[in-house]
């Protein structure tokens, strides 16, 4: 996929693609410095950090990837959509390009794929800024994603784009611009491109029976490990990661700094974008 002309201010980066197995991740990588690496959930993908990968790659290298079946990255029919997956492809390129200090930033399923790297390999992390997302067990999921969690759902999400498009709004506090939802959904305009959107929600694991639990379990077991700064900044508005687990992580991390925004909701970078550089630029002083 070649991103469109129209779109090149708001995503003026160069692809770079690593191999895994026989598909292509790719991921943005710009600018020289320390590293800050950031990782998206579902269904974004690295055009969601495109304000803190311009801002930041003045003064730092930033390497944003794109999960196997989002964004640029391939997206292959017969391919295993797991967490696992999803850590181990993350690992691949971070020791691919010799990252080492990383200041490491999440959302969303970023969160879990993010801790995964950090707790098997913390000699990496330097910081880390956690952002409306979860890397632990929870039994709060809202109805509207719970019931797309099953074949019919899957099949929901990839005939009619039913979980990238209503994020467009449902996601927000503030309205996006018609450029910046093209920007969101471009990806995912078909059925076969939608795959990890809704392989990624059938991968929430809410019993010990699936698949994904005893690796989401390890990584929690290990998260009390990780002894590096931290940032959490929150939307509050989230319908989907509340305030509790804004709470829940400071169990992990008492000692993080907290910003929250009262007026923003899980596409926090979108409602904030100003503030959540500032945050982060502060932090990285400090």
């Amino acid at each position: 996929m070649i991103v469109p002309q129209n779109l090149k201010n708001e995503y003026p980066f160069n692809p770079h693609f690593n191999q895994v197995g026989k598909d292509k991740l790719h991921y943005i990588d710009e600018g020289t410095g320390e590293v800050i690496f950031m990782l998206h959930g579902n269904p974004t993908w690295s055009f969601f950090y495109r304000n803190l990968a311009k801002h930041f790659s003045k003064t730092n290298r930033v390497v944003v990837p794109d999960h196997i079946g989002c964004g640029l990255s391939d997206k292959p029919q017969d391919y295993e959509y797991t967490l696992e997956n999803h850590i181990e492809n993350t690992v691949s390129l971070i020791k691919k390009l010799g990252l080492k200090d990383i200041t490491l930033i999440v959302h969303d399923w970023g969160g879990a794929i993010g801790m995964g790297v950090a707790t098997r390999h913390p000699e990496l992390i330097k910081k880390m800024v956690i952002m409306n997302t979860a890397a632990f067990r929870s039994m709060e999921i809202p109805m509207r994603i719970n019931i797309l969690r099953n074949p019919v759902g899957e099949w929901f999400i990839r005939t009619f784009n039913g979980f990238a498009g209503p994020a467009t709004t449902m996601a927000v506090t503030k309205k996006l611009s018609p450029l910046v939802k093209q920007g969101f959904i471009l990806p995912y305009d078909n059925f076969e491109s939608r795959i990890a959107t809704a392989k990624f929600v059938r991968d929430i694991p809410m019993d010990t029976s699936h698949p994904t639990y005893k690796t989401l379990s390890n990584i929690e077991d290990k998260l009390k490990n990780l002894k590096v700064p931290t940032l959490l900044l929150w939307g509050e508005q989230d319908f989907c990661f509340t305030m509790n687990f804004q709470k829940r992580w400071l169990e992990f991390f008492p000692d993080s700094k907290v910003k929250t925004f009262p007026d923003a909701g899980h596409y926090l970078v979108e409602d904030k974008t100003k503030e959540v550089i500032a945050e982060i630029e502060t932090f990285l002083k400090a």
